[in-house]
């Protein structure tokens, strides 16, 4: 233990914002207990946080780096200045090179990974460079934990890279589920992010504009339910590489006026009273905090079995419509199913989203740490 009467806690993230990844470092940031651990937050590619997004006894550290694979020295530079007890990585990029330079850090740092996909389909898919296999295979082996956002991707890691199942741990992705709930309107008969030329339904989905997503399923899904709902419309939140090639694909299917791309969005749940539906159109996925959120906030759900853990979590459950195939017809029969039932502004409990309600989430964060740390006195 370090000389600090709490142990020092590291949370290393590209950046704030954006992803699934960097929302749970941001809510364990905030949420973990400042009386028994002192937090750092390293911000590996960013230059600046703003004062408010934070709380103030939270330490944030600005690398400011190019990329994430250029910052070995400054990483190196704040691990040995702060000296921290536990080093918890949120991305699988990064995660390689904290465990390439682990040897580097002193033996008394422990050092959990979160793994925030699925192994195997994101390799398969030709998304991840030629090299990660490899990486993986040599490199997750040196991590104290590797965590796990289902049961399922935890067998598909340790079977993709070789790894003992023992020392990987499955724990709940931290959403504010209560804060979500408390934000909805009981009622909004329009959709409050127009202004739009006609009264919908309308359908949301968030996530980076990249093949992986699969929006252009989702927009050749959309052309098809048009064809039985011509005022039925779709915003996309997000920002990424394929932005042009989508609006394009959206004009030569006709959907110029029924589609929005609103790009990159702080706070997502904004956009969900005045949405029908959330849809998950990712052709492999872990488990996206985006729709954690949209569930939430009590939104029908329609989505493409993008992982085992995701179909997992979402079959047979009220309100949720699971595409049986990663397809674009599939999803236009899923989502035209779930419009034919469902009325205006009609919500659903989904009970399965308490698990990741910050009051479990966060605990079992911690209870991880603690273990670890009582490991290292054995």
């Amino acid at each position: 233990m370090s000389a600090n009467p709490r142990p020092r806690v590291l949370l290393l993230i590209p950046h704030l914002g954006g992803g699934g990844a960097e929302q749970v470092a941001a809510q364990l940031a905030r949420r973990l207990s400042r009386r028994r651990y002192e937090v750092h937050l390293g911000l590996i590619t960013q230059a600046a946080v703003e004062p408010a997004s934070l709380p103030p006894w939270v330490a944030v550290h600005t690398l400011g780096a190019r990329r994430v694979r250029v910052a070995a020295v400054p990483l190196l530079r704040l691990v040995w200045r702060i000296k921290p007890d536990i080093i918890l990585s949120g991305m699988a990029h990064l995660n390689f090179l904290v465990l390439l330079l682990r040897p580097l850090f002193g033996s008394k740092t422990l050092l959990l990974v979160r793994q925030n996909g699925t192994a195997s389909s994101a390799l398969a898919f030709g998304d991840l460079p030629g090299y990660t296999r490899l990486a993986y295979q040599l490199l997750y082996r040196h991590a104290d934990r590797v965590i796990c956002q289902t049961q399922a991707m935890a067998a598909d890691l340790a079977q993709t890279t070789g790894i003992s199942e023992r020392r990987m741990v499955v724990l709940p992705n931290p959403v504010d589920v209560a804060g979500i709930r408390a934000a909805m309107p009981e009622k909004s008969n329009t959709f409050t992010c127009g202004p739009w030329p006609y009264a919908g339904p309308h359908l949301l989905a968030v996530g980076r504009l990249a093949p992986v997503k699969g929006f252009d399923l989702l927009l050749q899904a959309l052309a098809k339910v048009r064809e039985h709902l011509p005022t039925a419309m779709l915003t996309i939140l997000g920002t990424g590489p394929e932005e042009a090639a989508l609006k394009a694909l959206a004009v030569s299917l006709g959907l110029r006026e029924a589609v929005r791309f609103a790009g990159h969005v702080d706070h997502p749940p904004a956009y969900f009273a005045g949405a029908t539906l959330f849809v998950l159109s990712s052709r492999h996925e872990g488990l996206p905090n985006a729709l954690l959120e949209a569930a939430a906030a009590g939104l029908p759900l329609v989505a493409l079995p993008a992982s085992k853990g995701l179909v997992d979590l979402l079959q047979c459950q009220p309100g949720v419509w699971l595409a049986p195939e990663v397809s674009a017809n599939a999803l236009a029969t899923s989502l035209l199913a779930a419009l034919a039932v469902l009325h205006p502004d009609q919500r659903f409990a989904h009970p399965f989203v308490e698990q990741f309600s910050l009051n479990l989430a966060v605990p079992a964060y911690e209870e991880l740490i603690d273990a670890s740390l009582r490991e290292r006195q054995l």
